[in-house]
């Protein structure tokens, strides 16, 4: 299944930068490890904002929420998920 996921980020002002660096640096890591593993397909930054807009594939709603909520800035984020689906339209044979 798909999913579009908007995160945005906000951090707390007073927290100490040394926490929010090491915070961004595991969330990295885990980032790109879900894109390694195909289930975060694709990753925009919102330009002007601490935000992104992604596109998860996975297998159910159970799944993105076990993912999701296990990123490092997860505490800090507002996000709004939407299923996706094939348009009757789209040219493509596939969702690649």
């Amino acid at each position: 299944m798909l999913f579009q996921v908007e995160m945005v980020v906000k951090l707390p002002p007073d927290i100490p930068a040394e926490q929010t660096a090491d915070i961004k640096m595991k969330e990295k890591v885990y980032a790109q490890e879900l894109q390694r593993q195909g289930k975060w397909r694709h990753l925009w930054r919102v330009a002007g904002s601490y935000a992104n807009v992604s596109i998860f594939d996975v297998t159910d709603n159970a799944e993105l929420q076990d993912l999701i909520s296990s990123l490092p800035l997860f505490p800090y984020m507002d996000i709004q998920v939407k299923p996706l689906c094939r348009h009757p339209s789209s040219i493509r044979e596939n969702d690649a």
